[in-house]
């Protein structure tokens, strides 16, 4: 009971420290969520409109690295970032910029995947009406995105999900320094190794709240997509 009353004296009292960490984890989540994006949406949406050579064999290495293990990453981003690897001079290892590197990486195909499947039904229903106005692949392919934009958005959300709750890599190229690349996820991991769990609820709590309201979002916006779709 009285690690609760201190847990939540420290959300109440919005603790410094607390609070850094917390602003830490979302620049770094948001941040790899919206390069991710970038990268992801595009191209699901080009792998589920455009057919090529060798597609389907790009669609199950695309799906493939759903299952790509954070630690593997990590380490991968790791060895490119350290001073012996190829982006070693930039720097940026144990720094936030490495966290974002390694979880735009590692959310890159998940976003990938749901925004293919997002734009895929679509593919049947604008075949006919695109090649009859002559549509170019661009005008094609934003069109196809934006009106799957409440799958796209999902997708989205379901990558920042990701992102939040993700360690291992963010622990291996951050090094989880205090008041520099300590984020929610390694600090809880820390501080109950430690036997602070005042700190650690504090940070958990938070983070099941930041996770209930993306899943909330998601729920919402599926259901808002179904019936927009119903009243077309």
């Amino acid at each position: 009971m009285e690690t609760l009353t201190e847990a939540w004296l420290l959300m109440a009292g919005r603790d410094p420290a607390l609070l850094q960490i917390v602003g830490l984890s979302l620049f770094v989540s948001l941040t790899a969520s919206v390069l991710a994006a970038l990268i992801a949406i595009p191209a699901g949406a080009a792998l589920a409109i455009w057919s090529f050579p060798f597609r389907g064999l790009v669609v199950v290495v695309s799906t493939s690295l759903l299952a790509l293990p954070p630690v593997v990453v990590g380490l991968l981003v790791y060895l490119m970032l350290s001073r012996a690897g190829p982006l070693g001079q930039f720097g940026i290892l144990f720094t936030p910029a490495a966290m974002v590197v390694a979880q735009t990486i590692l959310i890159t195909p998940i976003i990938l995947a749901l925004t293919r499947e997002a734009v895929l039904p679509l593919r049947r229903d604008y075949d006919a009406l695109l090649l009859s106005v002559d549509a170019g692949p661009w005008l094609k392919l934003t069109t196809l995105i934006w009106d799957a934009r409440f799958g796209v958005v999902t997708a989205l959300l379901a990558g920042i999900g990701r992102a939040l709750a993700e360690v291992g890599a963010v622990l291996i190229v951050g090094g989880n320094i205090n008041g520099v690349t300590r984020v929610m996820t390694t600090t809880i991991a820390l501080e109950t190794s430690k036997g602070n769990l005042e700190l650690a609820l504090a940070l958990g709590v938070i983070l099941l709240l930041i996770a209930l309201a993306i899943n909330s979002a998601i729920h919402f916006i599926a259901r808002f997509g179904r019936r927009y779709e119903l009243t077309r």
